[in-house]
């Protein structure tokens, strides 16, 4: 199963992460017909050969995807999009 794992740091106050955490996660459900579900600090997607994780805390928000093989054509593309999204968002 491929998939991909990305950190970042944030200065941010942690409701400002939460709130770009979560914008993303919207994202994700609108382009990519997933569904998150959030408890806590963590956020789980999960969707047609898509299953991922993400947190926030101690000032590193952590993403991480498995991909089914289908989906895994498109690791690049989805990638670049959450990375894309979280250097707009986070700091």
């Amino acid at each position: 199963m491929a998939g991909f794992r990305i950190t970042k740091p944030y200065t941010m106050p942690k409701e400002e992460v939460r709130d770009a955490a979560q914008g993303l996660a919207a994202e994700l459900e609108r382009e990519n017909g997933v569904r998150s579900r959030w408890v806590g600090d963590e956020v789980t997607i999960k969707g047609a050969g898509v299953d991922g994780r993400m947190t926030f805390h101690d000032g590193l928000i952590a993403v991480s995807v498995r991909l089914g093989l289908l989906a895994s054509m498109f690791e690049p593309v989805s990638r670049n999009e959450v990375q894309t999204y979280l250097d707009d968002h986070v700091t």
